[in-house]
């Protein structure tokens, strides 16, 4: 089956340009400038961008995966999809190993049906005195043993886990990470700026939500930010919510990381989609109020209730990107740190036909997953 998409404004990494693709067998084969050579489907001058790539996301819809519900992570990643991401991983909380073991191997089942790119497991190996929403009471001393007990149960879908560096055994269980093929992030730390270069070398390559859960930035004592900022080695997650981080501080890390370096993220749990009212995030619960996610006891902030269509406008509106590099911290990065940028992340010919048209106004008109229309523009 071949489609045509005609009239349009396509996004690529090379700029925005008047018109058409064409998409065969779930893949993209044409790409071109001008006029349609064929009749095809007409956007009206619409644009289309690539589908969105989200590697920090715990759920939506009232689905929260660290409880490993199937069909309600269906539910959540359907929810999402709407919005325009077509690839994302499946985030955990801390949790006991039982607990931890069962939700990957539930959500293994999920990403071997393609709906997960993989299984990040966000604890249970951070600081306490940086827990955030994560409960104290469970954490636990980085462990190279247990995290390959925990990679056992992903079957295989293991892909990237949060830790603590400064930890006991938090730089042995980065090494062990990066040998059983996983992404090491430094995340939910308290880690200074030495501890923090120690966890790049030893092969952290990730900024889990980079400035959340982590010593401020100071200027004689500049902590992780400015180490993960300043490696080239390092991705940086930033949640673009308006709530996590000031549109001050997200304009500074990302005039440093650039594009290349900065992957916007939802960290989004069950609320999302669904308005205030109580929830739960692993085993905390939680409670939304004006759209804003913290937890019942204690009230730190608990995920958003954001979507990655949402963190694409504010970054072309709030923080000033051009719809290239929008484009490139919403899909195209995402997808190289996943190790996926030869598949998705960007429109060119022979990539997965994973696309969104959106409006003049950014807002989602319509969502392709591998040529298939999930949302009909």
């Amino acid at each position: 089956m071949s489609l045509t998409l005609a009239d349009a404004r396509i996004v690529t990494p090379e700029g925005v340009h008047e018109g058409w693709l064409t998409i065969e067998d779930g893949r993209i084969t044409h790409v071109g400038h001008g006029s349609a050579p064929s009749p095809g489907l007409s956007l009206g001058g619409r644009h289309v961008v690539p589908g969105f790539v989200d590697i920090h996301n715990h759920g939506g819809a009232g689905g929260s995966f660290p409880t490993g519900e199937q069909d309600k992570a269906r539910d959540a990643v359907a929810l999402h999809r709407r919005h325009g991401t077509t690839t994302m991983m499946a985030s955990l909380v801390t949790d006991t190993l039982d607990g931890l073991s069962r939700a990957a191997s539930s959500l293994s089942e999920l990403c071997e049906e393609g709906l997960f790119a993989g299984i990040h497991f966000e604890g249970p190996y951070i600081a306490k005195a940086r827990c955030g929403a994560h409960n104290p009471a469970l954490l636990r001393e980085p462990s190279p043993q247990e995290l390959s007990g925990l990679v056992k149960a992903a079957r295989g879908h293991a892909r990237m886990v949060t830790v603590a560096a400064e930890l006991p055994g938090g730089l042995d269980t980065i090494r062990t990470a990066v040998g059983e093929g996983l992404l090491a992030a430094l995340g939910h730390s308290d880690a200074d700026y030495d501890q923090a270069i120690a966890a790049i070398e030893a092969g952290a390559t990730v900024a889990t939500h980079l400035y959340n859960a982590m010593p401020q930035l100071g200027h004689r004592a500049p902590g992780p930010i400015a180490a993960l900022l300043e490696d080239e080695r390092v991705t940086v997650e930033l949640v673009n919510d308006g709530v996590h981080v000031h549109p001050a501080m997200l304009r500074l890390a990302y005039e440093v990381a650039g594009p290349g370096r900065t992957a916007l993220i939802t960290d989004a749990m069950a609320a999302t989609g669904l308005g205030d009212g109580d929830y739960v995030l692993g085993p905390m619960r939680v409670h939304v109020t004006d759209g804003v996610a913290r937890l019942v006891e204690g009230g730190s902030i608990a995920g958003s209730t954001l979507t990655m269509d949402a963190a694409f406008r504010r970054g072309v509106r709030e923080l000033g990107m051009s719809l290239p590099d929008a484009v490139q911290v919403a899909s195209l990065t995402p997808a190289r740190v996943l190790g996926l940028a030869e598949e998705i992340g960007s429109i060119a010919v022979g990539k997965a036909a994973d696309l969104v048209v959106l409006s003049a106004e950014l807002e989602v008109d319509g969502v392709m997953k591998n040529g298939d229309w999930i949302t009909e523009p």
